[in-house]
C-alpha cells in the first residue's frame, strides 16, 4: 500500500509546478498586436466600460431593493475600494505592458494555478458583464416601444418560470451581441473609433440628466415620510456596495489593452485615474438626482432614469435618456467584447488554455477565434439568464481578481530585481533555500577570479539593501529573519495577512447573525484577528521594497493593497450563499480544465533550464577578508569533491 503513496520529492515537484511564475521576455514592448492606442483612447475605453447599464439600470435596482437613497453612499464606498484596486492595476499595467490584466499580474508574481483561476473567473466576469448589458440594452429599447417586444415574445414564444432564468428568451439582446462581435473582429482601431462615437453621445446624455434632474429635484423624497435616506440601514448600504461593484469593473479593460498602447508606462496609469474619477463622479451625481426626482420606492428597476422623467411629465426627456442610455450600453458591450478575447489569448499563449485561441489574424491583428467563440457564448447567456442573477455572480469574480492583484503588488514589490535573482535550478525554478552569507560555510563559485574581486569591491561599497531583505533598523530585533531568502518572509506574511483578513471579515459579517457568538467571544476574536492582520502588515513593512522612478508605483505599500484586500474580502462575504455556490461550481470546472489541459501544456512546463558552460571554475573557501584562498577546478569536476579542508591545505602550503 505504501508504494502507491506519492514520495515527498514528487509532492514538492508538483507544488513547484502549481506555483511557478511566468518568465517575462527581455523586450516587453514586442508584440503581435498593433500598438495604436493613445491615452485618450484608453481613457474612453475605461469610461465606456464603466458608464453603461450600471448608470442607467443598477442605480434604480440598488436604490429600490437594497439601499434606498443611500445608494449614494454605496457608490462612494465602492468607488473608494475600486480606487485602491485601480492603483494596483495601474502599477502592474505600467510595469508589465502585456495583455491579460489580472491573470497576467498574478502569473508573474504569485503562481500558475492562482493565475489560471483568476483568468478563469475573469472570463466569466466579462461574459456575464456583456450578457447583462445586452439584456439591459434590450430592456431599455423595449421601454421606448412600450414593452411591445416583450409582449410579442411572451405571446408567440412563451414565458419561463425557472429560478435564475429570464422570464422570456431575449432574442434582441442576443442579436446586438452578435452585431458587436462582428465590429470588434475588424481590429482595435475600428473598435476604438466606435467607442469614441458612443462615449461622446453618452457623456452628453449624462450632462443633460444632471442639469434636468437638479431642476426637477424635490428634497422631500429623502424625508422620513418616504422612508428616510437609509431605510435599509448600514447593512443595506454595504450590501448595495457589493452589488455596485458591477459599475466599476470596466476600468480593467485599460490594463487588458496595455499591449496595444503606444506608451503603456505613461498611458495606462493616467487613463485608469481619469476614467475612474469621471465614472465615480457620474454615478454619485446621477444617484442624487434620481432619488430626488421621484420617491425611491416607486422606481422602475428596469429603466429607472427614463421612467422618472416620464412620471414627471417630460416624455420627450425620457425618450432622450432611453436613446442615450442605449449608446452608453453599446460602449460597455464593446469594452467587454474587446477585453475578453485578449484575456483568452494571453492564457492560450501561455499554454494554459486551448491553443486555437492564441491565433492572431495577420491583417486585423486581433484574436478572431476568441472574439467569435466568446461572442456566441455571451449571446447564449443573454438569451436565457436573468439580469439580477448575472450581476450578483459578476461581483464575486471581480472582487476576487482585485484581491489577488493587490496581494500580487505586495509580493512583486518586495521581490528582488530580475538581474539579482539567483540562477534557476532544476525545472527552471529559482532556489528557495534560505539565503546564506559567506560566514555560513558554503562554497561559492565564480567563473573567474577577477569576477570575485569585482563582486567583493561592489559589496564593500554597497550600502543600500536589496528588495525583500530586512531593513537595517529592524535587524537587532528581528535578527532571526535575516537568514531567509529575500522576499520569502514577505510571501509568508502576505498569506498570513489574507488568512487574518478572511477570519476578521467572517466574524464581522457572520458573528452576530449566523454564528450567534456571545459578546465576549465576538470581541476577543475581533481583537485576535485584527492583531494578526496588523502584525503581518508590520512584518511586511519591516523589509526593503523596490523603488522605481521609471514607472508608476502605488503609494503607501503595503498599506494601500492591504486595505484593498480586506475591503474586497468583506464585500465578497456580503454576497448571497447561492452566488458562492455557483462560484464554487465554476471553480471546479476551471480546475478540471487546468489539471486536464493547462498544467501539461504550460510553456513554463516546457521551458528547459539553460545549460551553463564555463571554461574554468574557482572555489572560494570561507574567509573574512579579500585575500581568500582560491583553487582552480577543472571543468566537469564537482567543486567540493576531493578538496582538502582548510587545515590540510594550510599544512601543504
Amino acid at each position: 500500500m505504501a508504494r502507491w503513496l506519492p514520495r515527498s520529492t514528487d509532492l514538492t515537484r508538483f507544488c513547484q509546478k502549481l506555483n511557478r511564475v511566468k518568465t517575462l521576455e527581455d523586450d516587453m514592448m514586442e508584440t503581435s498586436f498593433n500598438r495604436c492606442l493613445s491615452t485618450i483612447d484608453l481613457t474612453l475605453l475605461g469610461i465606456g466600460g464603466m458608464v453603461g447599464s450600471g448608470l442607467y439600470v443598477l442605480t434604480g435596482t440598488v436604490a429600490k431593493e437594497i439601499a434606498g437613497p443611500a445608494v449614494i453612499v454605496s457608490f462612494i464606498i465602492a468607488g473608494f475600494a475600486s480606487l485602491l484596486a485601480a492603483l494596483c492595476y495601474a502599477e502592474f499595467g505600467a510595469r508589465v505592458p502585456k495583455t491579460g490584466s489580472a491573470y497576467m499580474f498574478t502569473y508573474v508574481s504569485v503562481g500558475e494555478i492562482w493565475a489560471f483561476l483568476i483568468g478563469w473567473n475573469v472570463l466569466l466576469e466579462y461574459m456575464i458583464g456583456g450578457a447583462a448589458v445586452a439584456r439591459a440594452w434590450s430592456g431599455y429599447l423595449d421601454s421606448i416601444f412600450n414593452h411591445k417586444i416583450k409582449n410579442f415574445t411572451e405571446t408567440h414564444v412563451g414565458a419561463w418560470q425557472v429560478p435564475f432564468l429570464a422570464h422570456y428568451p431575449d432574442f434582441l439582446a442576443a442579436a446586438i451581441l452578435l452585431v458587436a462581435t462582428a465590429f470588434i473582429s475588424f481590429g482595435a482601431k475600428v473598435s476604438s473609433w466606435l467607442n469614441h462615437v458612443f462615449s461622446a453621445i453618452s457623456m452628453g446624455v449624462i450632462l443633460f440628466i444632471l442639469i434636468m434632474g437638479f431642476v426637477l429635484a424635490q428634497p422631500k423624497n429623502w424625508s422620513t415620510q418616504e422612508g428616510g435616506f437609509a431605510p435599509y440601514g448600514l447593512s443595506g448600504i454595504m450590501a448595495g456596495t457589493a452589488t455596485c461593484f458591477y459599475a466599476f469593473v470596466g476600468f480593467d479593460v485599460i490594463a487588458a489593452s496595455s499591449e496595444e498602447a503606444r506608451n503603456p508606462q505613461r498611458a495606462v496609469p493616467r487613463a485608469i485615474a481619469f476614467s475612474l474619477g469621471l465614472a465615480t463622479g457620474a454615478y454619485i451625481l446621477v444617484s442624487v438626482v434620481l432619488t430626488l426626482m421621484v420617491p425611491w420606492h416607486t422606481l422602475d428597476p428596469d429603466s429607472a432614469l427614463a421612467d422618472a422623467f416620464y412620471r414627471r411629465g417630460y416624455a420627450w426627456a425620457g425618450f432622450l435618456v432611453a436613446a442615450g442610455s442605449i449608446c452608453a450600453m453599446n460602449t460597455v458591450l464593446l469594452s467587454n467584447l474587446f477585453s475578453l478575447p485578449r484575456i483568452v489569448y494571453a492564457m492560450a499563449e501561455d499554454g494554459l488554455f486551448f491553443q486555437v485561441f492564441s491565433r492572431v489574424h495577420p491583417r486585423t491583428q486581433v484574436p478572431v477565434v476568441g472574439i467569435v467563440v466568446f461572442g456566441l457564448l455571451m449571446a447564449l447567456l443573454a438569451l436565457v439568464f436573468d439580469l439580477e442573477a448575472l450581476v450578483q455572480f459578476l461581483s464575486i469574480g471581480t472582487l476576487l481578481a482585485y484581491t489577488f492583484v493587490a496581494a500580487s503588488i505586495i509580493v512583486l514589490r518586495f521581490q528582488q530585481h530580475k538581474e539579482d535573482v539567483p540562477a534557476a535550478g532544476a525545472g527552471g525554478q529559482p532556489s528557495t533555500e534560505p539565503h546564506q552569507g559567506p560566514a555560513a560555510g558554503e562554497l561559492k563559485e565564480y567563473e573567474s577570479f577577477s569576477d570575485k574581486l569585482h563582486l567583493v569591491d561592489r559589496d564593500k561599497g554597497k550600502e543600500q539593501r536589496e528588495p525583500g531583505q530586512l531593513k537595517a533598523a529592524f535587524e537587532p530585533y528581528l535578527e532571526f529573519l535575516s537568514d531567509f531568502y529575500p522576499g520569502e518572509v514577505v510571501t509568508v506574511a502576505v498569506v498570513t495577512l489574507m488568512v487574518s483578513a478572511i477570519c476578521l471579515c467572517s466574524i464581522l459579517v457572520f458573528g452576530n447573525t449566523h454564528l450567534h457568538l456571545p459578546t465576549w467571544s465576538y470581541s476577543l476574536l475581533l481583537v485576535l484577528f485584527s492583531l494578526g492582520f496588523l502584525l503581518s502588515l508590520l512584518l511586511i513593512w519591516a523589509h526593503e521594497q523596490q523603488h522605481s522612478t521609471q514607472t508608476f508605483q502605488i503609494p503607501l505599500v503595503p498599506l494601500s493593497p492591504a486595505l484593498s484586500i480586506i475591503l474586497n474580502i468583506y464585500l465578497m462575504l456580503k454576497l448571497s450563499y447561492m452566488t458562492w455556490l455557483r462560484f464554487a461550481v465554476w471553480l471546479l470546472l476551471g480546475l478540471l480544465v487546468y489539471f486536464g489541459y493547462g498544467i501539461w501544456h504550460s510553456k513554463e512546463n516546457l521551458r528547459e533550464p539553460r545549460a551553463q558552460r564555463v571554461s574554468a571554475r574557482y572555489v572560494v573557501f570561507p574567509g573574512g577578508s579579500l585575500e581568500e584562498r582560491v583553487q582552480a577546478v577543472q571543468p566537469g569536476c564537482q567543486p567540493a569533491a576531493g578538496l582538502p579542508d582548510s587545515d590540510t591545505d594550510d599544512g601543504k602550503r
